[in-house]
């Protein structure tokens, strides 16, 4: 599965219908500057494996595998199961079919004919996540760099309140030897654990997680260090 550039939030719309998918895409355009389209349940299996989504979009009713089925195989999948699946369905519709796409993992449930404004604001929530847990993602990584080779990132002088939860008191900055730059590093892991936290997503908190287990492998160094 291939990642997107860094600004890009891509969307997978998946419908039978040529007319749906023309009207799904004229909606969401302006979301992202990439809304990819699926003709079935496989096509959009097919196009999830091969690169990363913010969001897919599937019709309820199509042919062969329908849209409960392709949420299933979607959230059944390690690579794709954290990307939010929004149902959509036609009006004349069980009413038992919100609560068949909540069990099969939906993060929602639309049925047409939908508010434009709606389904932009919700899936524009899905964007924003997305983005975010990208940045974040970067910023751990960059900061799980630092940490292995041991540098010091440019022009990067933590504020008052990085160095308050790293622990550190506040004082002029003077040039920095290891005990600072794992206190910095230890204070920018908090922050961006703490902001992961707030986010109430499963990826972000397996993230978080991980962050945490970071923090901890930090202040063993530290304390070896000072030892």
């Amino acid at each position: 599965m291939t990642s997107p550039p860094p600004d890009t939030a891509p969307i997978l719309i998946v419908d039978d219908m040529e007319e749906n998918l023309v009207a799904l895409e004229a909606v969401l355009g302006s979301l992202t500057t990439k809304v990819v389209r699926a003709r079935s349940g496989e096509e959009a299996l097919k196009a999830m494996l091969r690169e990363e989504f913010a969001v897919v979009l599937i019709d309820v009713l199509m042919p062969g595998m329908n849209g409960f089925e392709t949420a299933a195989n979607i959230k059944g999948l390690d690579q794709t199961k954290d990307v939010p699946v929004i149902l959509l369905t036609g009006a004349s519709v069980d009413p038992n079919y919100a609560y068949r796409g909540y069990t099969v993992g939906a993060a929602d449930f639309l049925i047409k004919p939908f508010d434009p404004w709606l389904l932009r604001t919700k899936v524009n929530v899905f964007l924003d996540l997305y983005r975010k847990n990208r940045q974040l993602a970067a910023q751990a990584e960059q900061l799980k760099r630092l940490l292995t080779s041991g540098g010091q990132p440019p022009d990067h002088t933590p504020g008052p309140s990085a160095r308050r939860l790293a622990g550190a008191p506040d004082r002029p900055r003077e040039p920095a030897g290891d005990e600072d730059r794992l206190s910095d590093i230890a204070g920018s892991l908090v922050q961006i654990e703490l902001l992961l936290r707030d986010a109430r997503d499963a990826s972000a908190a397996d993230l978080a997680d991980r962050i945490a287990a970071l923090e901890e492998s930090v202040e063993r160094l530290r304390a070896d260090r000072l030892a």
